[in-house]
């Protein structure tokens, strides 16, 4: 391995890092507490080796948004290769994406509340942001219906569901209620 090499793998070890920890210290006490401070002391790196990665908190949201989404893909994907039916799909897609909202709130308040720099539905998506919204997409494109545009159709499901997450997670809805909201997503917008 050359040392070149060995510098670029040891500056995306250090990057990992500073996400994991931001997204960590976000989960426990809230987006408020991630500063580049808390970080470098956390890391045991300093302030200036943060800013050599990441030029603000704004970059740092937008790379746990990231990863985010990569993992929410990977979760859907899972959870509909495993159900059988369009039915079975949208349910599992459902309670699958409300399921990670609930479990990562930090993480996607970076995907969908908070500013990390990132452009949706441009053509300047980033790459695991464009790949959620097609796990999306595969399971709702199937089912909706004729004449109404697979991709208009997986906006307004993904609204709802956000919609379902954010609403629970504020109070404002009960979540021992998620089930019969998922059930009347599926059967009323999904026609399932």
């Amino acid at each position: 391995m050359s040392v070149q090499e060995r510098k670029e793998r040891e500056r995306a070890e250090r990057e990992r890092l500073i996400v994991a920890t931001a997204r960590e210290l976000a989960e426990q006490q809230d987006w408020d507490a991630v500063t580049t401070r808390r970080l470098a002391e956390r890391i045991e790196y300093s302030q200036p080796v943060l800013y050599s990665h990441f030029r603000s908190k704004r970059e740092i949201i937008g790379a746990v948004a990231l990863d985010g989404a990569a993992e929410m893909a990977a979760a859907l994907r899972a959870a509909t290769s495993a159900a059988d039916g369009p039915r079975a799909r949208v349910t599992a897609l459902a309670r699958t994406y409300l399921d990670f909202a609930a479990r990562n709130p930090a993480v996607y308040d970076a995907m969908f509340q908070l500013d990390g720099g990132l452009a949706f539905a441009k053509a300047d998506t980033p790459e695991p942001l464009k790949d959620a919204f097609a796990a999306l997409l595969e399971s709702l494109g199937e089912v909706a219906g004729d004449g109404v545009h697979p991709g208009l159709f997986t906006e307004v499901f993904w609204a709802a569901l956000h919609g379902l997450a954010t609403l629970t997670r504020a109070g404002r809805l009960p979540p021992e209620d998620t089930e019969p909201r998922v059930e009347l997503l599926v059967d009323r917008l999904a026609m399932l």
